[in-house]
């Protein structure tokens, strides 16, 4: 299909995630055209949005009067807009302003009021410039009245001519008039990036690029995103003006491919994207997310790659299918080395995607001290590990499985390298009518130790198939309605666990494709099923 990129160049874009496909090559707009100043002489016949209230914008992202002044401090020179000559009550762009005063080593400080943009303000290649909100609202223009096709406010660096220490915080962006989402910030900085306090108030339902886009350019450099919040969303590409022109939707923050250094994002909130939450699947640096919530989004709620990156106490929440969003993912990692999900909690209450999906492309990762909660009746997997995704560990996590899924998928392959999965608990009154085992292995070399696995379902839900070879058991209970335990793969050691199904059926299946098993020390309350095993070593094991 055809879209268009954010300097309104046609290109194809695969059938894949359109605003991270398009928005990743981030395009130079240095040859607007001459028609942009010719544009600003009817900006003052604009009013004020229509249906906007100032009782919900401009409180919670305002900096202190205390913070503003240590600020100034920092800075050779202080542009007091109001004072430059910007209009503070929403009537008139304030972009010609910004534009005359912008350089090096300045401050813009936004005192009280309402500031209309109808055009983006663009700032490349500077060194230390920073602009902070005191009780100040930034209102866009609508989708016909913003000045195309680029639909953004602040842009902020490119990616080949990045700025250099950049501070952005304290202000609110007023999108609750219709047709009026748009990309607050677009930053692509070397070195030195901050934003903090940003509030997007109402819904991104113009269908233009979403809210953010932050990239931290040399390899050294850092960032940090620290309380953007845009829990509203965005509405589905073709139910805004810009249908056709892009493929479902916004996403809400995208760190694009040209990302080499490391971002942290703080305490956010994002909701609802139609393409992603947040999207930092292509990046090649680090991605670090710490705490925030992401809810309902499309596609995934957090998606990440790089080096490693990791999300850190983090909370996904899919309680809401909006129209056309029918694969809500919560997690996924796309591409990189040691990626991580640390201490995050992942809660699917409506029919969704998978709760963590580690993909292909991933050298390796590891999901610890983590929980997927998985309410729904739709068949969707907690944790899914892809056949050629590498070394992965799963660690010291909890699983609670309603619907028929499987609460850990290990897809096989060539021999990627082994899943671990160590004190894992599985519960829930899941059945067995589609997806039968909590844990399905088909994977060689992999281990699992001291899981906890009570599934008392109906339809045969069984705790741990193992099709791969050379799999290792270690210790734990496994507790469900058909065979707890089914072996297929060869070279299997099971120890030290305790099995029991609640319907009489036998603890451990070994079926006729299995061989080689070593079972050892273990209480087996309903004994073992042996079809067709060649090669069974049983050794020090009780039968109740």
């Amino acid at each position: 299909m055809t879209t268009f990129d954010e300097d309104s160049t046609a290109r194809d874009i695969p059938s894949g995630d359109s605003e991270s496909a398009a928005c990743d090559e981030s395009t130079d707009d240095a040859t607007r055209t001459d028609s942009r100043r010719g544009f600003l002489a009817s900006l003052g016949a604009v009013g004020l949005l229509g249906g906007a209230s100032p009782a919900l914008v401009g409180r919670a992202s305002a900096a202190s009067t205390d913070r503003i002044e240590q600020l100034k401090d920092q800075y050779s020179t202080v542009v007091d807009v109001a004072d430059a000559g910007a209009d503070d009550t929403g009537t008139e762009s304030i972009t010609p302003v910004l534009d005359k005063h912008a350089g090096d080593d300045t401050l813009f400080v936004f005192p009280p009021g309402r500031y209309r943009m109808n055009e983006e303000f663009r700032h490349t290649g500077f060194d230390h410039f920073g602009m902070v909100g005191n009780d100040a609202t930034i209102v866009p223009g609508n989708y016909w009245d913003f000045e195309g096709p680029n639909r953004r406010l602040f842009r902020l660096g490119v990616y080949h001519t990045p700025g250099r220490d950049l501070l952005v915080e304290g202000f609110t962006i007023d999108q609750t008039a219709p047709d009026t989402g748009i990309r607050t910030i677009e930053a692509q900085i070397s070195d030195g990036l901050t934003v903090r306090d940003i509030d997007i108030v109402g819904k991104h339902d113009s269908g233009t690029w979403g809210p953010g886009l932050f990239d931290v350019m040399d390899p050294k450099g850092t960032g940090v995103v620290e309380g953007f919040r845009a829990p509203g969303g965005g509405e589905w590409v073709s139910n805004t003006p810009n249908d056709g022109n892009l493929w479902r939707g916004p996403s809400g923050v995208l760190i694009s491919r040209y990302h080499e250094g490391t971002v942290e994002l703080v305490d956010c909130q994002l909701g609802g994207f139609p393409d992603n939450g947040l999207y930092a699947g292509n990046a090649k640096g680090t991605v670090i997310v710490r705490r925030g919530v992401y809810r309902n989004s499309h596609a995934s709620n957090l998606r990440i790659g790089g080096h490693h990156s990791k999300i850190v106490g983090a909370t996904v929440y899919v309680d809401d299918n909006p129209e056309n969003f029918t694969n809500q993912r919560g997690i996924r990692l796309d591409q990189g080395s040691w990626l991580q999900v640390l201490d995050t909690a992942v809660v699917l209450d409506k029919p969704t995607g998978n709760g963590i999906t580690v993909l292909n492309p991933v050298e390796s990762a590891k999901i610890h001290n983590s929980s997927v909660t998985q309410r729904t009746d739709r068949t969707n997997q907690a944790i899914v590990v892809e056949e050629k995704a590498g070394p992965t560990y799963i660690q010291k996590s909890s699983i609670e499985m309603q619907g028929s899924g499987n609460a850990i998928e290990i897809k096989g392959g060539n021999d990627p390298g082994e899943v671990g999965c160590s004190n894992i608990t599985v519960t829930g009154q899941a059945p067995g009518s589609v997806y039968r085992n909590a844990i399905r292995c088909e994977r060689n070399d992999c281990s699992f130790r001291d899981l906890e696995i009570d599934q008392p379902g109906s339809d045969y839900r069984r705790a741990l198939e193992i099709n791969g070879d050379d799999c290792y058991v270690n210790g734990g209970t496994f507790e469900t309605t058909h065979h707890p335990i089914i072996v297929n793969g060869d070279s299997a050691w099971i120890e030290s666990v305790y099995s029991d199904s609640y319907s009489g059926y036998e603890s451990i299946r070994l079926n006729d494709s299995s061989s080689n098993v070593t079972v050892k020390d273990s209480m087996l309350a309903d004994g073992v099923l042996d079809v067709g095993c060649d090669g069974l070593t049983m050794t020090g094991n009780e039968v109740q």
